[in-house]
């Protein structure tokens, strides 16, 4: 599959005689015989299948030049020739110059990943003149444990690991089972005031007990990880314990900063067009005078001034028009549409959606031009005219998962470049079925999805929601919710299968179900099958070595358990019901904890416990084919009511439900409560907690132009 684009930059300092190199043929050249005790080649590929471009810098100074592109720099163990085998370039002391470089470096917001050893002194480095100005020193010891160690080896030491922080910074330990310092020395920290968390110590028994082994401090705008020991991360030890864990997590949090970088905004010449601006002013102009239904009163309205609207709409079309040659004939027909509108009479735009079609234009980045009456989905039902510019984000490796493996046709993920005012809402579609038709017999060519919009209120719920349950979050998941990069992309893969299993299983009816009026946890239900199917491919896709899929599971767990349930009123909210299902299942199942006010999540776990409910409601519907309807409906309330209690007084609970099995029961929705299945006293002071970062921020936008 093709590559995915680096997000974070990792420079490998290999010119001042480094004992490590991440440069397979420099390892066979250091140590001939078995070039694995000179090799970081493996923690480098284990960076680059999350995403990491890793750099060598292999001569001159490492000055501030040298540093300008790098996110995280990594000094692993530096020495004197007649010590080790080394890369064999510069000098192991860096130069008054170059301390300052790297000192700037960790100020403004890059990280310093520092691999010391044992009798540090001996190697003829000044590592401790760069820590020093971090409040950390690397000890001249060797630590030998007689107890607690690996393979009966004293100077193998067991870590005792620290219990790591807590919330949306990222906690270094998740995920991590042990970690082994081979012949490691011990760090000293110098400045009791430094911003430190130790991440590991020898234990009471060790020659040096309870001294720091491991630890990460903040400074300035960056962050510094020290390590007593540079063997752990060596292709020899990169699998013991919780190693490549360790070195996954360290990197992901040293470089945060950069991972909270804004993404570059990609150029719209339609978007600096005044013919783009002058149409999304009329357009706002003119929505607000229509009626409901998209009708337009004439009798409360100027119809001059209203066809002056149309005019400018019109022309404001064809002027944006070359820009969009893919759109030729589709913006002709809109233009044909809205001068055919009679104001009294809703607009039929029928002709123009037949012949909008961006599922036939999936090219990455490319734009489109909307123009529609419709209805925003979860915005508004009312329907007025709305005019967007778009682009489809359609990059190598999701053409090729799409074509592969997850065929999808009508999918067209989309960002949203402009909008006017009627988008400024939660909506996160644009769909045939929202526009202003005159028949029902309407396009339905392709299903547009903002993932830009869901990424964005993904980082910004889940981030407050991290912090509020103090939740033991990998640095992979605290980069997810700080970069706009890896978020939009989560979103686009995430969209893209959840969408597509609408139609793949056994469904005892329309999987979209569009058409069907039933109780509003059979939607609950067939969105969360879906979002777990998704959940399941990303685990799979990830053991099949797309490490970014893991990125799709921390989307589903966290929007799920976290926005969905607190997020909208709490009438029928099929979306919020699904979320409450997989919370309650995976906390009444062990799978996570919420002990001493705090998120506890069994990392190694997790896949298996939303197995197990994707499981129960997968058997549901298996089931759900040789049942009546009310049945059905039935045998899923009994389903959610396992972990989700109903609302009190309610008729549908089992023990209670007396409804006649007819072949319409449709008529005993009405009997369904408002909020069938109340939140929780978790979601409810959950809810309460999160309100103030519920509401999207306030759209900004450009001055109008006058026509």
């Amino acid at each position: 599959m093709a590559p995915l684009r680096p997000v974070l930059r990792v420079l490998f300092d290999e010119a001042h005689q480094e004992a490590w190199t991440v440069r397979p043929e420099v390892a066979a050249r250091m140590q001939p015989t078995h070039p694995a005790d000179a090799s970081y080649a493996r923690a480098a590929d284990l960076l680059r299948a999350r995403r990491v471009q890793v750099d060598v810098h292999a001569d001159g100074a490492l000055d501030a030049g040298a540093l300008r592109d790098a996110h995280v720099v990594v000094l692993a163990h530096p020495s004197e020739p007649k010590w080790e085998a080394t890369t064999g370039a510069g000098s192991p002391v860096l130069t008054a110059a170059e301390l300052d470089a790297l000192e700037t470096h960790v100020n403004a917001g890059g990280g310093l990943v520092v691999l010391g050893e044992s009798e540090q002194d001996k190697y003829g480095n000044n590592l401790n003149a760069l820590l020093a100005r971090f409040g950390v020193q690397i000890d001249h010891a060797t630590v030998q444990d007689y107890s607690n160690n690996l393979n009966a080896t004293p100077s193998w030491v067991r870590a005792d690991l620290g219990t790591g922080e807590r919330g949306a910074g990222g906690d270094l330990l998740a995920t991590v089972a042990g970690a082994t310092f081979y012949r490691a020395g011990t760090l000293s920290i110098v400045n009791a005031g430094a911003d430190f968390q130790v991440l590991a110590r020898t234990s009471a028994s060790a020659s040096a007990p309870n001294a720091p082994l491991a630890l990460a401090l903040r400074h300035g705008a960056g962050r510094v990880v020290v390590l007593a020991d540079s063997d752990l991360f060596g292709d020899d030890c990169l699998g013991d314990l919780g190693h490549a864990a360790l070195w996954t997590n360290i990197m992901a949090w040293a470089g945060q900063h950069a991972y909270a970088t804004p993404a570059r905004a990609q150029r719209s010449e339609a978007l600096e067009d005044p013919a783009w601006t002058r149409l999304r002013d009329a357009t706002d102009r003119l929505r607000v005078l229509q009626d409901a239904d998209g009708t337009l009163d004439t009798t409360k309205h100027d119809t001059t001034t209203v066809a002056a609207l149309v005019d400018t709409m019109a022309a404001s079309v064809d002027a944006l028009a070359p820009r969009f040659p893919h759109q030729r004939d589709h913006l002709d027909a809109v233009v044909a549409d809205l001068r055919a509108w009679d104001f009294a009479s809703r607009p039929d735009f029928a002709a123009s959606l037949e012949l909008f079609r961006p599922d036939q234009h999936r090219a990455d980045a490319i734009e489109h031009l909307v123009l529609f009456p419709m209805y925003t989905q979860n915005g508004s039902r009312d329907t007025r005219f709305e005019a967007l510019l778009v682009r489809t984000p359609w990059p190598q490796w999701l053409a090729e998962l799409e074509r592969d493996r997850y065929d999808n046709p009508k999918f067209v993920p989309v960002t949203l470049t402009d909008n006017t005012a009627g988008y400024d809402s939660e909506c996160a579609v644009l769909f045939p079925e929202t526009v202003s038709v005159a028949t029902k017999a309407a396009a339905n060519h392709f299903g547009g999805i903002f993932c830009d919009r869901e990424a964005e209120r993904f980082r910004r719920v889940v981030t407050a929601a991290a912090d509020t349950v103090g939740l033991n979050l990998p640095p992979d998941a605290a980069a997810l919710l700080r970069s706009e990069r890896l978020s939009l992309d989560t979103y686009v893969l995430w969209d893209l299968i959840h969408d597509r299993a609408h139609s793949r299983g056994d469904l005892p009816f329309d999987p979209f179900m569009i058409r069907q009026r039933m109780p509003y946890w059979m939607y609950s239900l067939e969105e969360l099958r879906c979002d777990l199917t998704a959940f399941g491919e990303a685990v799979k896709l990830e053991a099949e070595g797309l490490a970014f899929a893991r990125n799709v599971q921390y989307a589903v767990l966290f929007d799920r358990i976290f926005r969905f349930p607190v997020t909208g009123a709490r009438v029928r909210n099929y979306d919020g019901l699904g979320g409450q299902l997989l919370f309650a299942y995976l906390h009444r199942h062990g799978f996570v904890h919420w002990t001493d006010n705090r998120l506890t999540v069994e990392w190694d776990r997790l896949a298996e416990g939303v197995a197990g409910l994707r499981a129960e409601v997968e058997t549901l519907y298996r089931e759900g084919i040789d049942r009546s309807k009310l049945a059905q409906w039935g045998a899923a309330h009994d389903l959610v009511a396992r972990y989700v209690l109903p609302a009190s007084g309610s008729t549908w609970s089992a023990g209670v439900r007396a409804y006649a099995d007819v072949e319409d029961p449709r008529p005993y929705i009405d009997d369904v409560k408002p909020d069938e299945f109340p939140l929780s006293m978790f979601y409810t002071s959950l809810k309460a907690k999160l309100e103030p970062t519920l509401a999207r921020p306030a759209a900004v936008r450009a001055p109008a132009v006058a026509a």
